[in-house]
Formats: structure tokens, sequence, C-alpha cells
């Protein structure tokens, strides 16, 4: 017991003593599960639904195929219980991208990017059914050229995502469910990804303090952008 109480104590100290841009915040990072920096592409064992995938320029690019009808996905198999996944993206054109975390029957959770807002939410889990999505947080946001860094923090009913410095959590009791397939989506021609990590993790102790300091759910939820008006034909 004194044992557990010391171990505690340690984790919550060295969450206060590192750097603010490394603080923990829903989660405590544990074992490596799956990192690649993605310089070679997406090979196995990633699976790529639709779209199209390529190494360009020693980053991952994803492009929507007009073919498909469907935006580009690709994912990894993992079955997951509490995790944090880390990746740095980069706008080449493309409306959105997302990272998304199926439950282990249809949508669970994502993180949902334009070049104009962050949302952070609980997915629509059966489409066709009663469910909706859950919205904990839309920020609105300028994501001008250049890499972005994007954090996804899931333990025991709560998520947490990070882009940037924009920092939102949610909690459902979806999320005690298994968690699958964590993977990227991508919205028309073209997102870049690299640097991407998956590992295990465990509940921040120091939580409750870090939870203060944020928006509560649903708290900041900007109305979704409209799309521009389609000029007429000259």
């Amino acid at each position: 017991m004194k044992h557990s109480s010391l171990l505690t104590l340690t984790l919550a100290l060295a969450a206060f003593a590192a750097p603010a841009e490394d603080k923990p915040l829903l989660a405590i990072p544990g074992k490596v599960i799956y990192e690649n920096n993605l310089s070679s592409g997406a090979s196995a064992p990633w699976k790529a639904a639709k779209g199209k995938w390529e190494p360009v320029d020693g980053v991952l690019r994803g492009s929507e195929l007009e073919a498909d009808k469907h935006g580009a996905v690709n994912r990894l198999p993992n079955k997951l219980k509490d995790f944090i996944i880390e990746y740095e993206f980069k706008f080449s054109g493309a409306k959105s991208t997302s990272l998304s975390i199926n439950a282990i029957k249809d949508h669970m959770a994502r993180i949902m990017i334009t070049p104009k807002s962050v949302a952070v939410q609980r997915d629509d889990n059966d489409h066709e059914g009663p469910d909706k999505a859950v919205v904990f947080a839309r920020f609105p946001t300028e994501l001008g050229e250049g890499w972005h860094k994007v954090r996804l923090e899931m333990v025991g009913d709560k998520m947490l995502g990070k882009v940037d410095d924009l920092i939102a959590w949610g909690a459902n009791d979806l999320f005690m469910t298994e968690k699958a397939s964590p993977g990227f989506t991508v919205s028309g021609q073209s997102v870049d990804f690299r640097n991407f990590s998956l590992t295990e993790a465990t509940l921040n102790p120091a939580w409750e303090e870090v939870k203060a300091t944020l928006p509560k759910p649903g708290e900041k939820v900007a109305a979704p952008a409209k799309p521009a008006a389609k000029k007429k034909a000259e």
C-alpha cells in the first residue's frame, strides 16, 4: 500500500517538474506499442481502406480519390485499452483530416481538423440509429502553412485531444469499451503526416488539477464554418 502511494506521489511530482510543453495532461505515457516516422510511407501493419497513400519527400501523403466517393482512410489493426497517440501533419490542399478511433462496431471518437477549425468529439456509434455524435469542443482557428502537432489521449471513460495549443476533453461510457483501429482520414487532396507514435497510458495522478485549467466539455463549441458560397458561372 505504501509502495502504491509513493508511486502515485512520484508520478504527480514528475508531472509538475516536466517542461511546460511536456507536462502530462490526462495520461502518463507507458510502453511503446508502435512508432514510425512515416518517412517510407505506411506499409504493413497499416491498412489503407480508401484513397491514395504514398511516401513523398520523406513523409506520408494521404489523398482522397474521386473514384472512391469517400474520404481517404488508413488505419492500424490494433485493439487498444488506454493509450496516447501523437503525430504531426501538414495540409497540402485538403479540406479536412482526422485522427479516428473505432469501437468494435462502428466509430468511437475523433479529432476533426480543417484549416479553420479543430473539434474533439465522441462519434455517432450507429449511423442510422438514435445515437448522435457529441462534440466536446470546437475551436475556430487558422492553421496556416507548416507542420502541426496532434495528441490524443484515452484513459477509462475519458478522452483528451490536443492540436498545437488547442486542448479539450470529454467523457462517455462508450470509451470504456474496447478501442480499435486508430487511423487517419483525409478529405480532398492532400495531407502530409510524420512522426507517429502509439503508447500505452495510465491516468495522470494530477489530472484533477490539469482538468481545472481546461474548458469544460461543451463550453467551447463554435458553430461549424459555413461552406463558401458557389460563384455563378461566368
